[in-house]
């Protein structure tokens, strides 16, 4: 059963093959993604009970060593994440909209997390560092003091990391801007 996930962003690709690999003999987790991202970065999501994702994470992290750039465990994540990540959520409509930049990829997920936790709002997208530059977005929406509120608690929990860029509310976004969204 899918009710955590742990991911490890390593800073080059040999390195993350051999995370990759190392977590998935470490415990009984199941690979979501291991695939290089922009800038030469490395990223593996696992998911599984709490304990073997804590438990692939941390071997990861040790062999891993000084090549990791930002890694998470998540206990009980929101379901809305899952499909967020892969692009295949079915929002129908954007009414406000709110949207998180990252530095790295790890903070992007646990900032969606904490984003969809704190507020009735719709994922739209975590988009994790392809075409920008090893950054990640997290995009989301819903009614405008929702959306502020989300935006809020996801900014809030990695603001102290250093790895937020920005956030934005846009309270009524332009159709025109909508149509790019989707």
């Amino acid at each position: 059963m899918k009710n955590a996930i742990g991911m490890l962003e390593i800073e080059n690709v040999t390195q993350g093959i051999l995370v990759a690999d190392t977590m998935l003999k470490s415990g009984n987790v199941e690979l979501l993604l291991a695939q290089p991202l922009c800038p030469g970065k490395y990223v593996i999501l696992v998911s599984g009970d709490v304990g073997a994702v804590q438990s692939a994470v941390r071997s990861g992290q040790v062999i891993g060593k000084d090549h990791v750039v930002n890694d998470f465990v998540l206990p009980n994540v929101h379901p809305t994440v899952f499909p967020a990540l892969t692009g295949c959520t079915e929002v129908k409509q954007i009414r406000a909209l709110g949207v998180i930049e990252t530095y790295s990829v790890a903070s992007a997920v646990v900032a969606a997390d904490q984003a969809v936790k704190a507020a009735a709002v719709e994922l739209i997208e975590i988009r994790l560092a392809r075409g920008l530059g090893g950054k990640a977005v997290v995009s989301l929406t819903g009614d405008v003091g929702a959306v502020t509120a989300a935006i809020k608690a996801g900014s809030h929990i990695i603001a102290d990391s250093g790895f937020l860029v920005d956030q934005i509310v846009i309270p009524a976004p332009h159709k025109g801007l909508q149509t790019s969204i989707f």
